[in-house]
């Protein structure tokens, strides 16, 4: 496709967009008076129309029934979380039973780790990314000194080469192979936060198994992004936040895959809680845990069904769209966002380097030469919602769901118009 710089080509392009009614079943925040051009879906998607709904269904079940809400809701309480596994699989690539949700996403890392980080006098090494995202260095790190083990020593970064903003795969294989049978366990961001890179997770996982190793993946920025394929891959476990890509609000509810092999199993060290044992003895009380035999197993308490009901509705949507519709957009719609972006360079002599490889998802980040954090207050204050990352990287993330062809125009001319006249 030949791209144009103009608001007639973008207005095509929306015209076509298959997705184009999606965008009006979104809350826009609006900044004088007009809505905003929305570039943080990787931090905090937009709020659906309908997840008022489906709160509302709750809160009314809550007035109307109290504790009997738990059974006689038109949506039980007690096994709300279980609607959200077939979908969820369909966007993880999964069986149903390999999922669940609970907790938020660095908790159920700790508890992943519990039972897929198993370190010997031989085989205790962990393998992640260089400058993984804070919560993930923080959690490796107390987890390998909750066994006694030093993190200098246990703890192998993956760095980028002298000069390069992004990990060459090659990089990582060699890697793991050198490790070789010291390596327990590979956990890397299966969507790099800063740079947007999307790492070779079934080459990766393929190649780490291969040493005998367990595989994990952070999926925060590529649940509801990126094509995944986590059983037909091998992965062994990964967890993912909600509240990005999955529009379902602020620190909301984590899904959990855990490959099928590891289910229905009593001898996997785990920690265990009253629902994760199974749904038929439940209510008997009894001492012994039995576990669930799916991903329910791992589940501890009762799920939050306030938090699970705007998941419920975003999954909604993702199950009449599907990923390979969102996926088909998002190429296409950031392939228009980097044109527009060169387009602007040349108008205003600007020097911006996209720093985000070819595997990417909905996000590029932005190194702005030349330019200062004034340029991205500017932005703010013209109503296009950016992220700032030091010391000069700007992350523009257009979802798919919700932003248009327009948007990326009207940005354009926004910067331009920025630069030109200095902010």
């Amino acid at each position: 496709m030949i791209f144009q710089n103009s608001l007639s080509f973008a207005q095509e392009l929306d015209a076509a967009d298959p997705l184009g009614k999606y965008r009006d079943q979104f809350h826009f925040p609006k900044v004088k008076g007009e809505d905003v051009i929305y570039f943080t879906g990787n931090s905090l998607g937009l709020q659906p129309k309908r997840t008022q709904e489906y709160v509302n269904e709750i809160m009314t079940d809550w007035r109307e029934m109290a504790v009997e809400g738990h059974f006689k809701a038109d949506k039980a309480w007690w096994d709300y979380h279980e609607r959200l596994a077939a979908p969820l699989a369909k966007v993880v690539g999964a069986k149903p039973q390999e999922i669940t949700v609970m907790n938020t996403l660095t908790v159920n890392l700790h508890l992943l780790m519990v039972s897929f980080y198993r370190p010997s006098a031989t085989r205790f090494k962990i393998i992640c990314e260089e400058k993984a995202f804070p919560s993930d260095q923080y959690m490796l790190n107390s987890q390998v000194k909750f066994h006694g083990l030093n993190p200098e020593d246990s703890i192998v970064t993956i760095k980028k080469r002298e000069g390069e903003h992004f990990w060459r795969t090659e990089d990582v294989l060699d890697k793991i192979k050198e490790v070789g049978q010291e390596l327990a366990l590979v956990l890397m961001g299966g969507v790099n936060y800063y740079n947007g890179q999307v790492f070779n997770m079934q080459e990766i996982t393929k190649v780490a198994k291969e040493q005998g190793a367990m595989v994990g993946w952070d999926l925060a920025h590529g649940a509801g992004n990126v094509n995944l394929k986590l059983h037909d891959w091998g992965v062994d476990f990964a967890a993912w936040c909600s509240y990005k890509y999955m529009n379902a609000g602020p620190g909301n509810a984590s899904g959990v895959y855990i490959n099928e092999q590891y289910l229905n199993r009593n001898d996997l060290p785990r920690m265990e809680g009253w629902w994760g044992t199974k749904k038929e003895t439940r209510f008997l009380m009894e001492p012994e845990f039995q576990p669930m035999e799916n991903a329910d197993a791992w589940q501890i308490s009762n799920p939050p069904v306030l938090a699970l009901a705007p998941y419920l509705a975003s999954l909604e949507m993702f199950e009449e769209v599907g990923m390979e519709t969102l996926i088909q957009k998002r190429e296409v719609l950031v392939k228009y966002l980097e044109y527009i972006l060169q387009e602007i360079a040349k108008e205003t002599n600007a020097n911006f380097q996209v720093i985000t490889p070819e595997d990417r998802g909905c996000q590029l980040s932005v190194l702005l030469h030349g330019q200062g954090k004034e340029l991205f207050h500017y932005l703010m204050d013209m109503g296009v919602v950016v992220d700032w990352r030091e010391p000069n990287v700007i992350r523009l993330a257009p979802a798919p769901f919700y932003c248009s062809f327009a948007d990326m125009y009207r940005f354009g001319q926004l910067l331009k118009k920025g630069i030109e006249n200095k902010y």
